[in-house]
Formats: C-alpha cells, structure tokens, sequence
C-alpha cells in the first residue's frame, strides 16, 4: 500500500484510532486471516456466518500486524469503523486514485478468468511488477485486498470481476477503475441466480460500460453476447478468436497430446505459440491475455515466448498428473456446462493418442436453475458422442436420464455411485494408458475424491 499515517487512515474510512498513534506512518497492506498476520500487514477483522475475526485480533497483532480494522471494540491498536469490509472499499478506491500511474486490467466471464490472469501475470511480470490475486477472490472484499497491495512501484494489476447479481461488477469497477476491460464469454455460469444469458450478459457488459474515454476493451468472439456489447466513446475495442476478423487471433491451429499450437496473429506480425496448458478451451485464455499484452504495447515476440512458458498457478484447473501410466487430470475447482464440455473433448483428444481407456468422474453441476436436468443430459450426451469410454456419474442421475438408448448400443460404459468414497472402487479397473477426468461444482469438492484416487492409485500400482 502507498504510506500514510493511521490518522490520515482513519478519516479516509470514517474511523475512531485506538491504541495507536495516530501520527505513525504505514504502507501496510490487509490480511483477514491471522494465519497471515506479520510485520507489514494490517488486520481486517470481518464477521463472517461462522467465524469472527475480532477473536483473533490479538493473536494478529502478536504476529506482527501493525494494527486491526474492527467494528467491535478490542484490546490493542486498532481503527474502528462501522463497517470492515465497506473501510475497506472505502480505502481502496482512495488508493487506487492515489495511484494514477498504476495500469488495471479487469477481467470478467462466465468461465477462463483465473487462468487468463495466470497467463497474463506471466506476460506482464517480465516488463514490471504486476499483482494479481492468488486463486480467484473476485468479489466485493478480494477486489479491494488486491488494490491495497499496490504500491508506488507497482506497473499492473490484474483483477477478476465475478458477480451473483446485477450491480456487482459496477461496484468493482468504482474501486478498481481498470483501464482495460476484458470480456471472455457469457456462459451458463450462474445462470440459476440471473435467470438468462441475457441478463448474465448485461452484467459482464458493466465492466466495458465502466470504461474511461482512453481506455481499451477487449472482446471474444465465442459467444452471441460478448462481441456485440456497447463500448463507451473513446474506448478503443478489440476484439479475440478464431476468425480472420479477430484484431487478435489463432491461425493454424493444432492439437497435439492435448495441447495447442498456433501461430498468433496481432497487428505487430505473426508469432508461434505452443501451450503447455492441457485443452482446446486454453486458445480464448491465451488470446485474450495476448490481446491485453497488445493493448499495453509488450512485443508479439515476447508475448509468444511468455505464452509457450507459462504454467497453470491456480490449483485443480486441468492439473495433470501421471500415476504408474495414469493420466489424472483434476479439475475440480469448478464446472459449468461450457467448461464441463471443454475438458471432456480434451479427455477424448488424450485418450485418442496414449490408445488407453477415458474415464470421466463428473459431480453435479450447481447454480443452474431450472435448465439443471436439461444441461446434465446433454452433457451425458456429449460423453457418447465424443466417444468416452466410461462416464462415471457421483451423486446425481441427471447426466444418465437420456443415456439408456447409447448405453445399450455399448457407446459409453455408465456407472452410477451416491458418494466420492464409492466410486474408489473402479481404479482398480484402471490400466496403464487410461486417462482420467475428474470434474465438477467447487462444492461438491472432488479436489477431495483426486487426492483419494492419487493414494489409492500409487498405494495399488507401485
């Protein structure tokens, strides 16, 4: 954070100081878990639906941390507002306009931000520092953590803009006020809180109607949403993909053990890239992370190096392991149709190359509304099409409610478990070659069913 005193802190956020010197300086950045705490932080202590950071307050301080953010009274250094996490909105947003060299990218859709960030930060670190958020805390309290980290010397930020509901990506953007907005696609991803595509499109679309006159906008084109969203005057757009009308695009591209290769296509030349990321679905991340390299002017040379580098940061995305000749790939932060969809061609497209057997682990897929039973079905459909040899379905029958007629004709072997635990059973079917999916909603946590398949697997096959 950039340094200031505890007092100036205080009245930014409308705060009583406690136990502090109001005159002492700081460039101390939040933490809001006192696992966390040590010298060169702050604590902010927030009140959650189970636990409450003002019970560790002390044991923060004791860390390290030079003071707390609090709403409640404590004992030891402290600001206190009303509200932690609107003291920290508060905060960021004067930060941010503090910082007026600072470069802010914004990225939002429905599916491909945290692994787009992870390219881009990879891009980007080579010219200057560059924060960017761990995992992908991208809602109302990451966006603001992640400001308070830049400091005088920081060149970029990247920042995830996620929403639930209408509004909540006007609100990011007041605090971050990012000078590119990057669009993905607009997918089924939280379509059971916003009810259409439509209205998940006109939420995506915040981020580019937030735009300064100067700023850039940058657009894929995979689906009917993103390309056609208004861009304020001022705004230069540009647009990613597949197509020769793409300002940044993907020509001859090619697929081999699972991953991509192209030649990458900007207004400054053509350059080769070869992904080390696993799938098809990695193409609109990587031009997408190329199209802002671009915009901020980084070499088409050095953009394709950085993309024929980079690896995934972020945990349980396509993470690929081999276990004695099995191929794991876990990707169990989270799914939604598209993304459900991308990893099993990709599954297909491995399997098709090491001759072994696929198999796809799928939980259920939340937050979809009334379409649920609809999208299941279609992608037990899509795992007899693409010729999966087994779809193995945990907890839900919806992937299996139009399969009887494909499984008869012996397309796809189809197994049925109630938990995790139980579909154990079929690694002992496994067998060198085998490729592996496991895959579904964050909160059906089968990051938890890959660690149980990894022991059994090394346990059974060393």
């Amino acid at each position: 954070m950039i340094e200031m005193s505890i007092g100036q802190i205080a009245k930014i956020v409308g705060g009583e100081v406690i136990g502090i010197d109001p005159e002492s300086k700081t460039c101390a950045y939040p933490v809001i878990s006192s696992k966390e705490a040590g010298p060169g932080t702050f604590f902010a202590a927030l009140k959650g639906s189970n636990t409450d950071g003002h019970n560790f307050v002390e044991e923060a301080i004791k860390s390290g941390s030079q003071f707390a953010l609090v709403s409640s009274q404590v004992t030891g250094a402290a600001i206190k507002v009303s509200d932690v996490l609107e003291a920290l909105a508060t905060l960021a947003t004067y930060v941010r306009q503090e910082l007026k060299a600072l470069k802010v990218i914004g990225i939002t859709g429905s599916q491909g931000k945290t692994t787009t960030k992870d390219l881009l930060q990879h891009i980007l670190q080579i010219s200057g520092e560059t924060i960017s958020p761990e995992g992908s805390l991208n809602n109302e309290l990451g966006v603001p953590l992640l400001i308070l980290r830049c400091t005088l010397a920081t060149k970029y930020c990247i920042v995830e803009m996620g929403a639930r509901h209408a509004g909540d990506i006007s609100y990011l953007v007041d605090i971050a006020r990012p000078h590119i907005g990057v669009v993905l696609v607009v997918g089924s991803a939280h379509l059971g809180e916003f009810g259409s595509r439509e209205k998940i499109a006109e939420t995506k679309a915040e981020l580019i109607a937030g735009l300064a006159s100067g700023g850039t906008a940058i657009l894929g084109t995979y689906d009917e949403f993103t390309p056609n969203m208004e861009v304020p005057s001022g705004v230069e757009r540009i647009t990613f993909g597949e197509n020769s009308r793409c300002n940044v695009r993907a020509a001859d591209v090619e697929i081999r053990e699972g991953r991509a290769h192209f030649d990458l296509v900007t207004r400054d030349g053509r350059a080769a890239v070869s992904l080390q990321l696993l799938g098809m679905h990695q193409i609109p991340n990587a031009l997408a992370a190329a199209a802002v390299a671009t915009a901020l002017n980084i070499s088409i040379d050095s953009i394709s190096a950085a993309l024929s580098t980079a690896e995934i940061k972020s945990k349980w995305r396509m993470q690929v392991e081999e276990i004695n000749g099995i191929t794991m790939i876990n990707d169990s932060y989270n799914a939604n149709p598209e993304s459900m969809a991308a990893a099993l061609r990709t599954v297909a497209l491995i399997s098709q190359e090491t001759g072994g057997v696929s198999w796809a682990f799928l939980g259920k897929m939340n937050e979809l509304g009334a379409s649920s039973g609809r999208e299941h079905a279609e992608i037990g459909q899509l795992v007899t099409k693409i010729g999966i040899d087994n779809l193995v379905s945990i907890g839900t029958r919806d992937y299996m409610t139009q399969l009887s007629e494909a499984s008869d004709r012996g397309e796809s072997a189809v197994h049925f478990f109630e938990n995790r635990a139980a579909a154990l059973a079929l690694v002992e079917h496994f067998a060198v070659g085998d490729v592996v999916l496991i895959k579904a909603s964050r909160s059906e946590e089968f990051n938890l069913l890959a660690d149980l398949m990894r022991e059994k697997l090394t346990e059974d096959l060393a």
